[in-house]
């Protein structure tokens, strides 16, 4: 098991979260959110006894002891494992109201969000626009928090399948569909194969991130970098394997969606204390910290910056730097940007008298 100094895994952090503290407090984003990963575990128990149950998950205990990983492709046999009790339209309106329900409890303002349509078209029948259209009826059931959507096309289907499920996804932009990113077994399948899918969604007027640098090392952030143009990096957390990589997204502002506790909880790094978040924010890179898929790695946006300033040694003040960069790194318009900026840096939760 991954040694991560904090949650489930490992008992509680060094610095247990108590009721109302700053952290939970502040107002958030968050750009690097698995909808599959983040459904909470009552909803994900209530899937689960839906089905049929699993002999590996005989009771809720069992399912949680079932999200603790020796790898990263461990954590993507797990992945796929859940998945199973995913199969109707209804279950995404059910896990997407549930999700959204506790994103607002977290007091997360704005989510980007990735689907991974590919991993449910064929094995259960469904098609990438009605499922759409599913997530998007459970989010609406939640109008205090936006959240938009980013379609994953997966890398481990291949480019062909990419196409498809693009193609399909433009269909359905109207739900709320402002991105595409490729997800999956990085180690496995570099990025390059997918340049024409990056080129058609650009066309389509998608946004573009990709996961990279997370389980492959400094050429997969190249990769994404010079064949895909990528607006923004997912992880990026071995980029620093090659310096002239970190002056690149230093001086060109690329943003970066960094998952610390993800990377803990798949092995990418050993511990928090290890993990390169604060060497990038001091060498200028634009920096956002997310959660990646919360509830299979037992984390939460306020455990993220509370282990940053606890374990990294990130002032209150940077803190608030991460989470206005979340918003410039995000893609509302800047109108909203801008608003939002505002409304954060007005909130009281800030003064750090109150806890």
């Amino acid at each position: 098991m991954v040694s991560s100094g904090c949650g489930r895994q490992e008992g509680p952090c060094v610095g247990t979260l108590i009721a109302n503290n700053w952290f939970k407090r502040v107002p958030k984003v968050e750009l690097h959110l698995h909808l599959e990963g983040a459904i909470p575990y009552d909803a994900l128990w209530e899937l689960v006894k839906k089905y049929g149950g699993d002999s590996e998950v005989p009771t809720l205990d069992a399912l949680l002891q079932k999200f603790k990983f020796k790898d990263f492709p461990h954590f993507i046999d797990t992945w796929i494992w859940k998945n199973q009790f995913l199969r109707e339209y209804e279950d995404f309106t059910f896990l997407a109201e549930a999700v959204a329900r506790d994103l607002l409890e977290q007091n997360i303002r704005y989510v980007e969000a990735f689907y991974s349509p590919p991993d449910f078209t064929d094995r259960h029948g469904l098609t990438t626009q009605k499922l759409t259209e599913a997530i998007r009826a459970g989010f609406d059931s939640v109008p205090e928090i936006e959240i938009n959507l980013v379609a994953d096309l997966v890398r481990d289907f291949g480019p062909e399948k990419a196409a498809v499920t693009l193609a399909e996804v433009a269909e359905v932009k109207e739900m709320g569909v402002i991105g595409i990113g490729i997800g999956g077994s990085e180690q496995d399948f570099p990025p390059q194969p997918f340049k024409d899918v990056y080129e058609q969604a650009r066309k389509f007027g998608f946004h573009t991130s990709a996961h990279a640098g997370e389980a492959a090392g400094a050429e997969s952030v190249w990769g994404a970098l010079r064949s895909l143009e990528v607006e923004r990096i997912g992880h990026g957390t071995r980029a620093e394997e090659h310096p002239a990589l970190l002056d690149y997204l230093a001086e060109h502002q690329i943003p970066i969606e960094m998952c610390p506790i993800s990377n803990v909880r798949t092995g990418v790094v050993a511990s928090i204390k290890e993990h390169p978040a604060k060497r990038y924010f001091d060498r200028g890179l634009m920096v956002t910290i997310n959660s990646d898929d919360p509830k299979m790695f037992d984390n939460s946006m306020a455990e993220e910056y509370q282990l940053l300033v606890e374990q990294l040694g990130f002032s209150r003040d940077e803190i608030r730097t991460l989470i206005l960069n979340g918003i410039q790194a995000s893609w509302m318009i800047d109108e909203q940007k801008d608003q939002m900026k505002a409304t954060f840096q007005n909130e009281a939760a800030w003064d750090d008298s109150i806890g």
